[in-house]
């Protein structure tokens, strides 16, 4: 499975802010290991003076220090980051679900600045911009040498700004020219509607962000007496870890086991159970919807779900991120996204790399499903919201919700 980062929140999970971490806490081993290291950095103050007196223009000292850093966290794996204090302010702001700029979400794959996706009513996806679109140059200047916060630096701007955009699109000639007008981002990661005649409700959860959970008590509540719910967590790149918890907690019974995490820091050592009843009963039933996108925060759920038998896990294989992130506010304004856990579902499973096999599978193409999503846009754009679009999964949950509930 590719390995690919994206600035986006969602698919990071989050698990604390503003831990204290000393070496007073590490065991023996451990303060050996650091006593040892520590003559490392002997090596690295005399490469930092010799950089400051030889190179051949002035260096300023920060500059060195925050890019040594920089290498040092991506060096460990592709989840963990170095952040100055701006990106440190400009990647924390993206948990609000509110910040300016054009609407998607955007990865480093193998050196090659990619569309993830981009966000429903956005500037972005109403300008066209598509899932796998490889983003040449902004305004311009080539993205090549671009770090990915680089990068979405640049793209975000004072709300009604325009950015030109030179987009590689497989299945075309010639790279082609995008002019977007920038808007403040509102995104909302609850969306609901009714199905087969309102017997069934479908919610479609987009991101965990800082108020998912509680739009999803909403949309729980609103479908409280449907026979069943369909809940869409495809193309989720996931988020807050307490949010994931807060909303399993919604659907499971009290004391369910939802996750837990292990990490060498025994405080990272946590299990998360449901504190309260359900808000919808045990004849309801649960389809869940999964797929490659599925990541984190989303995996999270699914598991906790399948595993306490609350739910039928519908889709394609996810993405497979089992690993926990802590974000580290440092002195200076600037902070640290470091792997300091792995999370396992109730059972026991570890689905790093693996993801959640559903329990039916109903496979469908990345091909298929880019088209999918064109299809859906296209059709809100033209206000024709009932609009057939072909679903085979969505199809499948609704006949495995038809012959669950037949009387």
């Amino acid at each position: 499975m590719k390995k690919i980062f994206t600035l986006v929140i969602g698919i990071f999970l989050i698990f604390v802010a503003g831990v204290s971490f000393g070496i007073g806490l590490l065991s023996k081993e451990d303060k050996k290991t650091v006593e040892e290291d520590l003559k490392y950095l002997k090596l690295y103050t005399e490469v930092f003076s010799i950089v400051k007196e030889h190179y051949v223009e002035p260096v300023d000292g920060k500059k060195l220090v925050y890019g040594s850093l920089k290498g040092m966290l991506q060096s460990l794996d592709p989840y963990s980051m170095f952040f100055t204090p701006e990106e440190f302010k400009e990647f924390t702001v993206e948990s609000k679900g509110e910040f300016g700029g054009l609407g998607m979400e955007v990865t480093m794959e193998n050196g090659k600045l990619m569309v993830v996706a981009p966000i429903e009513d956005t500037p972005a996806w109403r300008a066209g911009i598509k899932a796998g679109d490889i983003i040449l140059e902004i305004n311009g200047e080539p993205t090549d040498n671009l770090s990915l916060i680089e990068a979405v630096k640049k793209m975000r701007g004072k709300p009604g700004t325009k950015i030109t955009l030179t987009i590689w699109r497989k299945g075309l000639n010639k790279p082609i020219k995008i002019t977007i007008t920038r808007a403040i981002i509102k995104v909302k990661s609850v969306k609901t509607k009714e199905l087969e005649n309102g017997k069934y409700g479908y919610i479609r959860l987009t991101q965990f962000q800082e108020n998912s959970d509680v739009e999803m008590r909403k949309a729980l509540y609103k479908f409280k007496d449907k026979k069943g719910i369909i809940l869409d967590l495809r193309n989720n790149p996931g988020g807050l870890l307490t949010v994931a918890v807060n909303i399993a907690d919604m659907l499971l019974d009290k004391g369910d086991l939802i996750v837990y995490t292990q990490g060498r820091d025994i405080r990272m050592n946590e299990k998360f159970y449901s504190r309260r009843d359900p808000i919808i009963n045990k004849n309801q039933k649960i389809i869940v919807l999964v797929n490659f996108g599925s990541a984190s925060a989303s995996e999270i759920l699914t598991g906790a779900l399948q595993d306490n038998h609350r739910a039928i896990v519908v889709g394609d294989q996810t993405y497979g991120k089992a690993s926990v992130q802590t974000l580290i506010p440092l002195e200076d304004g600037s902070g640290l996204k470091l792997t300091t856990a792995h999370y396992y579902t109730p059972s026991g499973r570890l689905i790093a790399k693996k993801g959640i096999i559903p329990d039916v599978v109903v496979h469908i193409s990345k091909e298929d499903e880019m088209e999918r999503l064109k299809q859906e846009r296209d059709a809100k754009i033209k206000g024709e919201d009932k609009v057939k679009v072909k679903d085979p999964q969505l199809d499948e949950a609704i006949n495995l919700l038809n012959y669950l509930t037949a009387s």
